[in-house]
């Protein structure tokens, strides 16, 4: 089944998405999300790092977030988080989207990611997208989930 696919409005993320941007982490990842001063330091670590949001037309805050760190020519996806009630909509390849062309400006080749092994919605997402299984971190998560490092090549 493919994911219905809407407007998704993508723009740099600013201080002032911090409170939105913390409410997209807590519904999408409840039982490990990021804290606040957390997301403070991945927005204060630019340029090397680049994060976005998401919205929808008509929605003022966004529902979803995603984050780039760039260091020579292998760029590593921190997060891409989107609120449970603005999934299917096509946000999340948008905001995937918009991370390889910030790493393909910056200069990368590849982008690599984990992934809870779990996670098959994410996963599909990023099988669509050219991903590649690398390795397995065995019990990777506080939980005891695996996580799956996964690898696209960048089209020039």
């Amino acid at each position: 089944m493919s994911p219905v696919t809407t407007t998704v409005l993508v723009r740099p993320a600013t201080w002032r998405d911090i409170p939105a941007m913390l409410q997209v982490e807590r519904a999408a990842f409840p039982e490990d999300s990021w804290d606040e001063a957390g997301l403070w330091a991945e927005l204060a670590a630019r340029p090397r790092r680049s994060y976005v949001v998401a919205a929808r037309p008509g929605q003022a805050v966004p529902e979803g977030y995603a984050g780039l760190d760039v260091a020579g020519d292998v760029a590593d996806v921190m997060t891409v988080a989107v609120h449970p009630a603005a999934r299917g909509t096509g946000m999340g390849a948008r905001l995937l989207g918009r991370l390889h062309e910030l790493a393909r400006d910056a200069g990368a080749t590849s982008v690599m990611l984990e992934v809870r092994s779990g996670n098959d919605v994410a996963r599909r997402l990023y099988a669509t997208r050219g991903y590649h299984l690398v390795r397995t971190r065995e019990r990777y998560y506080r939980s005891g989930e695996d996580a799956l490092v996964l690898r696209k090549e960048l089209d020039p």
